[in-house]
């Protein structure tokens, strides 16, 4: 993340004004274990490794949507290199149209990561990813500005769908997602410092599902706000790199 104090100045960006409702839960805790053996980014979450690793289930906090409430689990691993992160999506009707990097991918069916390297500040990554493998990333000086132009170093990504693509008269059964990430786009907002056992982060993990006007926001850690929303940092899950 080169200059980042210039991206300070740049022209801030309007945020829409949302409210917040009332949470009593305490925002979830997650232990990202090491990686047992090597991991094929090929969209198929059968690794021996990813057995290791704790699946979390999304929620559905927002009962006025209107979409179908279709059931994703996240799995998340490490290593000296990466992060990874692990997405399996119940879906009846896989849609994504959007294709080319930096699309918005979020008006797809498409599974999200925002990852806050340094939860003392709200500067966080955003990666949204639709059922194509196409990613959306940005960096999130939160709420002032968000960057769409920067970009992820190395990302690696790969879906597999159960189903066919964009096709509603039939019945789909669901998609799966990996995503590797390079630790060392974390590096400056944590000081330099590389990833170790014992690293904290903050993050949220999100599914869009369905299209307008029947689609729904299932997420991992409430992010408090009264429309379905889930850009809330002081809302995030956090992260604990252990071996």
């Amino acid at each position: 993340m080169r200059h980042f104090l210039a991206f300070l100045l740049l022209p801030l960006l309007a945020h829409a004004a949302d409210t917040e409702r009332p949470v009593t839960t305490p925002v979830p805790r997650y232990e990202i274990k090491r990686a047992a053996a090597a991991i094929t980014i090929d969209g198929r979450v059968d690794e021996a490794a990813w057995k290791n690793a704790e699946a979390v289930t999304l929620q559905f906090p927002w009962d006025a949507q209107t979409g179908a409430k279709q059931k994703t689990t996240v799995r998340l691993l490490w290593d000296d290199e990466y992060l990874y992160v692990a997405y399996t999506c119940e879906d009846t009707d896989i849609v994504a149209h959007y294709a080319q990097h930096d699309d918005p991918t979020y008006k797809d069916d498409a599974v999200e990561l925002f990852i806050n390297p340094n939860p003392k500040q709200t500067v966080y990554f955003g990666l949204e990813m639709n059922a194509r493998a196409v990613l959306y990333d940005y960096l999130y000086i939160f709420p002032q500005a968000l960057l769409k132009s920067y970009e992820l170093k190395g990302v690696k990504l790969a879906s597999h769908l159960d189903g066919t693509l964009n096709v509603t008269s039939d019945t789909d059964r669901g998609w799966e997602l990996e995503v590797a990430i390079p630790l060392a786009n974390f590096s400056e907002l944590l000081g330099g410092k590389p990833v170790v056992n014992g690293t904290e982060m903050s993050a949220n993990l999100n599914r869009w599902d369905g299209t307008e006007p029947n689609r729904r926001l299932s997420i991992w850690s409430d992010s408090a706000m009264t429309r379905p929303n889930p850009h809330n940092p002081k809302r995030f899950g956090q992260l604990v790199f252990v071996k």
